[in-house]
């Protein structure tokens, strides 16, 4: 007589997207009121204001401009997370659909890197030259140039993509950053908007790479060697989109800095200085410590042959990303004693924990999904912290 052994396909509750979004609902729409009572028992005249807070009001009630300024920053960030998280949804799949090996997606994957370290590294220092909105077009027209390739050609030469997308990630992890932070100094907006800004850039970030998970295997429904190529189709109309809202965006003093000039005022500001030093590292450990995570977070959940639905804990990840990130807020803005240092330290030391457990220890699934999601909002938190440091 057979034996029939029962295999259950792991997935995560149902009730943790439930509790992440109703979470980050709550954060977001409590934190102007607590912030207002908090200006009002500090100061008689925030006190007896009876002008009841906007949803993402501080306390100082923010100029049309300035909340116009940073809706449409916010839209063209959006659109280009989007643009970002289409060309991942698929990955190594992708390029085993063409017939790949494990060596040739690695070369290739090697090759990315490469261009990112030699090529991506000046593109800052060309930002600084002629300005962070160009470079900003410059990365809308590496995804429209790379859609429209996938398009036209049936087999596209993957070293080419991988350098293109390499490229563009780079441009995407400093040049809208340092396009809204000139923008906000030269139309004069209020400083705490700065940071408020850029805690919703990694809200919506996180958001933004959600909806092209949602979006990619939407195109793709079932027929994969038909639809194969309709992400490619999305990511040139959303790189249309975005290039009509940079051209049709705020005007960009031209910057007429000689190259001497400039490096004499790179050696002395950034070179010279050692927090500069320092803050380079801890980005360093962080981006280190994240590519590692995304290599490795999958086998360890699968290991022992257990049967996962990777696809429905991603979003989990991402979830409390975003969750993480409405928490900084709460830190920075008055409410608690810490300084943005205080925060990292805190957030860098809670990371560290969380996976040393994952490293010396063996945890079932629930705990593992539990472990990382801490990982992430951590992340949510770090990434803000870090942008207002180099701003300062």
């Amino acid at each position: 007589m057979g034996v029939v052994i029962e295999s259950s396909v792991w997935e995560p509750n149902p009730g943790l997207y439930i509790f992440i979004f109703f979470a980050s609902l709550f954060s977001i729409l409590a934190f102007p009121y607590a912030s207002n009572k908090y200006s009002s028992t500090g100061s008689s005249s925030s006190s007896s204001s009876s002008k009841a807070p906007s949803l993402f009001d501080h306390g100082i009630s923010p100029t049309a401009s300035s909340l116009r300024f940073q809706r449409n920053f916010l839209l063209i960030y959006s659109l280009a997370s989007v643009m970002e998280g289409l060309w991942s949804v698929f990955g190594e799949f992708e390029l085993a659909y063409y017939g790949l090996s494990r060596e040739q997606m690695m070369f290739s994957l090697c090759v990315g890197f490469a261009a990112s370290l030699l090529i991506g590294s000046f593109l800052g220092v060309l930002s600084d030259l002629i300005g962070p909105k160009k470079v900003c077009f410059l990365f809308c027209i590496l995804h429209l140039f790379l859609g429209l390739w996938k398009r036209i050609i049936d087999h596209p030469s993957v070293l080419a993509a991988s350098i293109c997308l390499s490229l563009a990630a780079s441009i995407f992890s400093f040049s809208f950053e340092t396009w809204m932070v000139v923008q906000h100094e030269e139309q004069g907006h209020r400083q705490d908007m700065l940071s408020e800004t850029f805690w919703l850039m990694s809200f919506f970030e996180s958001a933004s790479l959600i909806g092209s998970q949602v979006l990619s295997n939407w195109l793709i429904g079932n027929n994969v060697d038909k639809n194969m190529a309709s992400h490619s189709t999305a990511a040139i109309f959303l790189a249309i989109i975005a290039l009509v809202c940079l051209l049709r965006g705020w005007t960009e003093t031209p910057q007429k800095v000689a190259l001497k000039e400039y490096r004499a005022s790179f050696s002395t500001y950034v070179f010279g200085d050692k927090r500069i030093w320092l803050l380079v590292w801890a980005q360093a450990c962080l981006h280190f410590s994240v590519a590692v995570f995304w290599i490795l977070w999958a086998p360890t959940i699968v290991a022992d042959g257990r049967e996962v639905h990777l696809g429905l804990i991603y979003p989990c990840f991402l979830g409390s990303r975003m969750l993480g990130s409405t928490i900084f807020p709460w830190l920075i803005s008055g409410l608690s004693s810490l300084r943005t240092e205080d925060c990292l330290v805190f957030a860098f030391i809670i990371m560290g924990l969380v996976l040393s457990i994952t490293a010396y220890d063996y945890q079932e699934i629930g705990v593992l999904v539990t472990l990382f999601c801490i990982f992430h909002a951590g992340l949510g938190m770090i990434f803000p912290s870090l942008a207002r440091l180099r701003t300062m």
